[in-house]
């Protein structure tokens, strides 16, 4: 073998040998998995409610960081965060997850106070662990659960630090409205349906009471904190309204005299610091590579001092949030709710009263005119399907839009349709009964199709079923 050869292949066998130095000094062994002890837990909420939940810890570990972690909003089960405390655990940060609590939290009803008790007793359950040093217990929360750890550290001194991701500093109210109107313009959606969604719906919603803590302001919780803050936001977080909470999360930590907070964006992961797809729009389960890794080392470096303040540059944010106006005494729920029931009366009556007559064979009445079948039909259609896909919609974070032509979608296009159809045919159906003078009881039964009809068109128009 000649000495170039055998340089090269020297030169190769270095550098393989270098690789592993290379790796970062923080970074989860390969295998860390199999080195994890998952042990289960239960401990109790102030109100009694029993909880259960997994202590993530490295085999072995005594004295460490301890962290609890806080699931964002919905049922969530500890499963979900499952990969989050492994990671975190395998950076030698013991983590606690746990099935949130089913009594008092649900879609319609929730109360952060009582998820940050919640999250107390956690803490004290982290504090009485041998693998956990208890002067070094913090929390972590997701999105609606960094609106409870905050809540929960500005309650005790047993918290440490507070580690957040995509923390909102907006309303509930306010945040999903900003939400939805990214969602649909990502999805290539104009038209009527953006504002009735992005104002009325989340205002009619908030007001009925069926969207829980919709006024809810984060902000007095982060005024009260002053230890140590990780705060951190996906460059593809599309939910949290990022640069106006970064702010207004940054104005809050410096009115308390915060000194000791860090400001984060993390790149090129979405809401919930995980890996994205489809810029920020998707919602995919996997963990980027360096997972936890800098929180972790933020974490134990704390031990050696507590950090000075450091802010990253705002994250990308084109469009502005928009307050939530109060809702006119025309808007009111129940009003709204009676104007969908009175045309559904005239509406489906009309089509009940034909029904009748057709099974007992009974002649046509004199003087109903042919449209007035249709107005009733589209505008039964119009009022039970508007609701039905608006809510879908809501549920579903306005991201399952279904197919969309033109800028809108098929389904808000066939109710705006639905509606057109039956104020024309409402229109037919007065002009043709004036002319024609219909019977007694045939001038009843098109004098409640009209009266729905006049009810129909203010409704549908305030739905923007009528809007362009």
């Amino acid at each position: 073998m000649g000495h170039r050869h055998r340089t090269a292949l020297l030169g190769l066998v270095a550098l393989l040998l270098a690789l592993p130095a290379a790796t970062p000094a923080a970074a989860a062994p390969a295998d860390a998995g199999s080195r994890l002890a998952h042990t289960a837990v239960e401990f109790t909420s102030a109100d009694g409610t029993r909880l259960h939940g997994e202590l993530v810890a490295p085999q072995g570990a005594s004295g460490a960081p301890g962290l609890a972690m806080i699931a964002g909003a919905g049922p969530v089960a500890m499963d979900e965060l499952r990969p989050a405390a492994e990671a975190y655990a395998a950076h030698g940060v013991p983590t606690l997850i746990w099935d949130k609590r089913t009594a008092g939290y649900s879609t319609l009803s929730r109360d952060y106070d009582r998820l940050a008790d919640d999250a107390l007793a956690a803490v004290q359950l982290l504090h009485s662990r041998p693998e956990i040093d208890p002067n070094r217990v913090g929390l972590w929360g997701l999105s609606e659960g960094a609106w409870v750890a905050t809540l929960a550290a500005g309650r005790t001194s047993e918290v440490s630090f507070v580690v957040t991701a995509g923390a909102v500093g907006l309303s509930p109210a306010r945040q999903q409205a900003w939400a939805y109107g990214e969602f649909l313009r990502h999805a290539g959606i104009g038209g009527s349906l953006a504002p009735t969604m992005q104002s009325t719906l989340i205002r009619e919603l908030s007001a009925a009471g069926l969207f829980p803590e919709a006024d809810y302001d984060p902000v007095p919780a982060w005024e009260r904190l002053r230890l140590p803050v990780l705060a951190e936001w996906g460059t593809l977080d599309r939910e949290a309204v990022p640069a106006e909470s970064e702010r207004i999360v940054r104005d809050a930590l410096d009115r308390a005299g915060n000194r000791h907070y860090t400001i984060r964006n993390v790149p090129d992961v979405r809401h919930n610091l995980r890996r994205s797809f489809a810029d920020g729009f998707d919602r995919p389960s996997q963990l980027p590579d360096d997972y936890a890794d800098f929180e972790s080392r933020w974490i134990t470096g704390l031990a050696a001092g507590l950090p000075p303040v450091s802010v990253d540059a705002a994250p990308a944010q084109e469009h502005a949030s928009r307050p939530l106006a109060p809702l006119g005494w025309y808007e009111s729920p129940w009003l709204q709710a009676a104007s969908a029931v009175v045309c559904l009366l005239g509406f489906v009556g009309h089509l009940s009263v034909g029904a009748v007559r057709r099974l007992r064979r009974r002649p046509a009445p004199v003087g109903v005119p042919r449209p007035a079948r249709w107005a009733a039909l589209t505008g039964t259609f119009a009022v039970v399907g508007t609701p039905l896909y608006l809510l879908f919609m809501a549920i579903t974070a306005a991201a399952l839009p279904g197919p969309v032509l033109l800028g809108r979608p098929v389904v808000w296009s066939v109710l705006q349709l639905a509606s057109v159809a039956t104020v024309v045919a409402l229109a037919l159906t007065v002009a043709a009964a004036v002319r024609s003078h219909p019977a007694n009881g045939s001038r009843v039964r098109l004098g409640l199709l009209a009266l729905s009809g006049a009810v129909f068109v203010p409704w549908a128009l305030y739905w923007g079923l009528l809007r362009p």
